[in-house]
């Protein structure tokens, strides 16, 4: 079974050089279902195939699968990052591309495409007026950066410390990283002081904060000088006490942590009234937006969901005022698309969850829009639903269909399908107006629609092997008939299914201009189909008695499977009739 997986695989490779995307998913599953054991590259490849025509959501369950089976695998997460950049998950294929480096920093490929997710983010951060590097890109890459700082007292020291060197580095490559790095370290403020041109001075002349540093100490007075002059040198040098106020503040601060320990004490028990109670108290001890935040969490588990909304835009009134981290803002935005959504408000909770991703991008809040924007999707499509109007649809792309108005009939059948998306007939209708226009891949494709609403609609199956056949894809066009036949059970359509596949069959291992006879057998022999069917060795046996046996071969065509390659080779002319 094994050799036959990879003979399907090298079909499927093939199918997908030549841009055959949907007969190389046909091969990498067929592929995959006579492996013997799990195959991660199978996967991939069909993964590959999917996400060349766009079908990432099938792409990213491949590569998915594909990663599950080999977890070391780098292609794999390659595969799932493009699967999840071609469904907009920018951060997800970030993730993705991250992951692959982990496993191989050196991959040309993941790296490409962590660029290309970057590029991604940044033009959709341009589109709504910012920028993820805050403007910090062009300063941090100037080709002199190194020479300023070298150059300048302020900042030349900084070199001789290899780790802000390498710090730099990162910053270069990444410089939405500096306004993280100027939190925590000062030297980056003075750092970008410099290349600004600007003068400013640096607590402790910037220097690493975290070094142990000296504390100020005055000179030592000279024998000479007076006793008044010690005295002015003894003031200089005595710490200042702390101001009162200062000291207030602190304690606030601590018994407003105090309560917030307390509410979160109360809040993992459930008992959410206690917990708003002290995040309350904690809120009017100290203005610290967090402590808005944990309430209206509070509130939200509560169930008090319009409460939960209004902390959350004080939270965002008060934070813009005090300068809070956007970080934090973006939580308090996110929490109010949450409690839209609860509420069934998807438009408030669309709005909002775009808010918090324009503060701060993160994995958590992006799925949520994605999905209620799904959501909103389904809902509109639900209330567009009308039986009475879909009927009235239909019977006017009838009129259409019968007026030669193929146009028309289409936009009638469409409107039909979005007012009743399971009746088949929509589908199948639409598929022959394609037919008329031409428009054979958009007809087959309506088919498959109409079967899979109603996998017995034999009209259905009937005018797919049609396209197929006008399409001279006399393979795909046999397939379908052999399926309408299984479903023919009444045996109704079976005229004008075996006229359909005499015509198939002639049309596939027919001579083709400008072949001559012994190149038409040459093509026929190297059919796949045809190869696979007389490698088979119970086709061989089969053939074996019917040259010894030729009746004996009417005892095999009751079995449909044997049936059908028996007439593939008579129609081209393997098996020769009298």
């Amino acid at each position: 079974m094994a050799s036959e997986a990879d003979q399907f695989k090298a079909q499927g490779n093939d199918f997908f050089a030549k841009k055959q995307y949907d007969e190389a998913i046909a091969a990498f599953t067929k592929a995959i279902e006579v492996s013997p054991v799990p195959n991660h590259i199978l996967y991939s490849n069909r993964s590959g195939s999917y996400a060349s025509k766009k079908d990432f959501e099938n792409a990213l369950k491949d590569a998915e699968e594909c990663i599950k089976i080999s977890p070391t695998w780098v292609k794999g997460y390659t595969r799932k990052a493009a699967a999840l950049h071609g469904q907009g998950d920018l951060v997800g294929a970030r993730d993705a591309y991250e992951e692959a480096l982990k496993l191989d920093p050196s991959n040309a490929q993941a790296k490409s495409g962590l660029k290309s997710v970057d590029d991604a983010i940044a033009n959709e951060a341009a589109q709504d007026g910012t920028t993820p590097d805050m403007g910090l890109g062009g300063m941090f890459n100037d080709k002199n950066l190194w020479a300023k700082l070298a150059g300048s007292p302020k900042t030349s020291a900084f070199l001789a410390d290899p780790a802000f060197v390498d710090k730099l580095k990162r910053i270069q490559q990444n410089p939405a990283l500096a306004s993280q790095e100027m939190m925590s370290d000062p030297r980056i403020m003075q750092v970008m002081a410099v290349l600004l041109g600007i003068d400013i001075t640096m607590p402790n002349g910037g220097a690493n904060p975290s070094e142990p540093q000296d504390s100020p100490m005055a000179d030592a007075p000279k024998p000479a000088e007076s006793s008044s002059a010690s005295a002015s040198i003894v003031e200089e040098v005595v710490e200042e006490e702390p101001k009162e106020d200062e000291d207030e503040d602190a304690k606030k601060k601590a018994e407003a942590d105090a309560e917030k320990a307390e509410g979160n004490k109360e809040y993992k028990a459930r008992n959410f009234d206690a917990a708003i109670e002290h995040y309350r108290k904690a809120w009017d001890l100290c203005q610290d937006v967090t402590y808005l935040n944990n309430l209206a969490a509070a509130e939200f588990e509560k169930g008090d969901l319009e409460g939960c909304i209004q902390t959350c835009e004080k939270a965002i009134e008060e934070g813009r005022a005090l300068r809070t981290d956007y970080k934090i803002i973006a939580k308090s935005f996110g929490r109010i698309g949450t409690a839209y959504h609860k509420l069934g408000n998807l438009d408030q909770s669309i709005e909002y969850y775009q808010r918090s991703l324009t503060e701060h991008r993160t994995p958590d809040v992006l799925t949520k829009l994605r999905a209620v924007e799904k959501e909103k999707k389904q809902k509109d499509i639900e209330a567009y639903l009308d039986p009475e109007k879909a009927e009235q649809a239909r019977e006017e792309g009838n009129a259409l269909f019968k007026a030669a108005d193929w146009p028309g009939a289409v936009k009638a059948y469409t409107e039909m399908i979005k007012r009743a998306p399971s009746d088949a007939r929509g589908y199948s209708n639409r598929a022959a107006a394609y037919v008329k226009l031409l428009s054979f891949p958009e007809a087959v494709k309506d088919c498959d629609m109409a079967i899979e609403k109603d996998p017995n609609f034999i009209r259905a199956y009937i005018r797919k092997a049609n396209a197929y056949f006008t399409m001279h894809e006399y393979s795909k066009c046999i397939d379908t008939l052999n399926d309408a036949s299984e479903k023919d059970t009444k045996h109704e359509n079976y005229s004008e299914i075996e006229s359909l596949r005499a015509k198939a069959l002639s049309g596939r291992f027919q001579a083709q201009e400008p072949e001559t006879e012994e190149q038409t057998m040459e093509r026929i022999s190297k059919d796949p189909e045809i190869v696979a069917i007389l490698q088979d060795p119970v086709m061989q046996s089969i053939l074996g008695q019917a040259r010894e046996n030729p009746a004996a071969l009417n005892d095999h065509m009751k079995n449909p499977e044997v049936r059908k390659k028996i007439q593939l080779l008579v129609a081209a002319g393997i098996i020769r009739t009298r």
